[in-house]
């Protein structure tokens, strides 16, 4: 199958020039899904942030790959004694992509903006946490917090909160306007998006690659063939042809981590999966290791909770229910299904940990006794019935914010977890005094969710990328999905 897959991509590739590097000014990247739109506040797909942030939009903060913050839009800030309010000194002669000036104003419509009744921005708890966001001047702003947030600086450089200006916030799903150093140039849907370097960036002459273009290619193979043909110049490829030697020559594998947790989502409002034993069976149905060595061929770490194995406050947990097909057969006939059970899993268009994780997690469960009936659904239609409407019983998805577990606290969220107690735990790791209590609290929460079996926790996605070698600033590790084009250059 390997040497059928090459052998596809080198007969797309045999007419085209061996490199993609037309200036050393111009990067072209290949990325599996497509945005929605253009406006990370309000979207849910990580597609969003991976194309717009740190490139068209910019918050307070930046993080780099190694999840160390850095001023942004601010220059500096300073906290107070008690935790509770920030003040941020802010960049002055700053201009969105129109033209308009930046200043505190921005600042506070933005984050009362998120903070509306009617926000659809995924992190909408953190604005609403903001007490008062005051601005003396032009060029400060001050943040005052109902409860600690040992947490903001990290927080304020994620997708979620980067700054808009209200004369263009209404069409930024379809007409970014931001403050980065790139503006989008056209979006010719199903095909690409084009960035070119903005006149109005503050650092213009520091940016290198002046052109980026972004090609939507789903499937793995064609972006496989896309690379070795020159069309682009990062790509990731199906992992089992990582080690093909048409790579050999002319590219770097970049390997890493994400904060992806990569689980079979599960709607716990159902009748019989709102029952422990059912969940429980699943659990103990899933081999993890089946699923990395047969969708990821290898790559990816077990978990057993929601969280990132690298994170330092992580708890391993993938022994609270270890697999045994049996067991599952015998809690399912415990709860009530001595014949089986039969489910939905409806799975997104992503070829590897959910088409392919999809058919072996399928397999795993149906040997536990359950009869699984696999729906492959468009992205557009996850987002819709899975994500916002709950119409599922099972999914696959990789969630890749960084510090996540708190979705598990949202109302409504399409999970429909509801339990108290691990409200509590969150809420207090939150606004934790000190770091041990804070990874006290994180580690209780994890457990919380593991003895639950809230969903079924499979892998941490990992970070496989195949770079143009030349091509340097390609994150290793991606703490949340972002292509930081300005920060990348071509070698002489």
């Amino acid at each position: 199958m390997k040497r059928l897959l090459i052998a596809a991509a080198l007969a797309g590739a045999v007419l085209a020039p061996i490199s993609a590097q037309a200036a050393n000014d111009t990067v072209t990247f290949a990325q599996r899904l497509e945005p929605p739109g253009l406006d990370p506040r309000t979207g849910a797909a990580a597609a969003i942030s991976l194309t717009t942030l740190y490139n068209v939009y910019e918050g307070l903060t930046r993080m780099d790959e190694k999840s160390m913050v850095h001023p942004a839009l601010a220059e500096s800030w300073t906290i107070s004694d008690d935790g509770l309010t920030y003040t941020f000194k802010l960049r002055e002669g700053v201009k969105f992509h129109d033209g308009a000036d930046f200043d505190s104003s921005d600042v506070k419509y933005t984050f009362e903006a998120n903070a509306a009744e009617d926000s659809q921005n995924k992190r909408k708890d953190r604005f609403t946490n903001m007490e008062s966001i005051e601005t003396p001047d032009a060029n400060t702003v001050v943040i005052k917090l109902k409860a600690r947030r040992p947490a903001l600086l990290e927080q304020l450089s994620e997708s979620t909160a980067v700054i808009v200006d209200p004369a263009s916030d209404a069409t930024n799903a379809t007409k970014p306007i931001g403050t980065g150093p790139y503006k989008v140039a056209s979006w010719t849907k199903g095909d690409s998006l084009k960035l070119t370097a903005a006149d109005t960036y503050r650092d213009k002459d520091d940016v290198a690659i002046k052109n980026v273009t972004i090609r939507f290619i789903g499937d793995g193979p064609a972006r496989l063939a896309a690379l070795l043909a020159g069309d682009v110049d990062v790509a990731d490829i199906p992992k089992e042809l990582i080690g093909s030697d048409a790579l050999k020559d002319d590219f770097n594998v970049v390997v890493g981590n994400t904060n992806g947790e990569t689980i079979l989502s599960t709607n716990n409002a159902n009748e019989a999966l709102s029952k422990l034993k059912v969940r429980q069976a699943i659990a103990h149905a899933i081999n993890r290791q089946e699923l990395i060595d047969g969708a990821m061929f290898g790559f990816g770490t077990p978990i057993g909770t929601h969280f990132a194995p690298h994170h330092p406050d992580y708890l391993d947990l993938t022994g609270t229910y270890p697999y045994d097909p049996e067991k599952s057969k015998q809690l399912l006939a415990e709860a009530g299904y001595p014949d089986g059970l039969e489910l939905s899993l409806k799975l997104p268009p992503v070829d590897d940990y959910a088409r392919k994780g999809g058919q072996i997690v399928a397999a795993q469960l149906e040997k536990a006794g359950f009869k699984i009936n696999i729906e492959n659904v468009d992205w557009p239609k996850w987002l819709d019935e899975v994500y916002k409407n709950k119409n599922y019983d099972l999914s696959i998805v990789s969630h890749v914010e960084p510090m996540d577990i708190g979705i598990y606290a949202r109302e409504n969220y399409y999970f429909n977890y509801n339990n108290p107690k691990f409200n509590e735990v969150v809420a207090a790791a939150e606004s934790a005094a000190s770091p041990a209590e804070r990874t006290e609290l994180l580690q209780t929460a994890q457990k919380i969710l593991a003895d639950d079996a809230v969903n079924g926790f499979m892998f941490q996605l990992p970070r496989v990328v195949v770079g143009r070698k030349g091509l340097n600033g390609v994150w290793s590790d991606l703490p949340f999905f972002v292509t930081d084009a300005s920060r990348m250059s071509w070698s002489d």
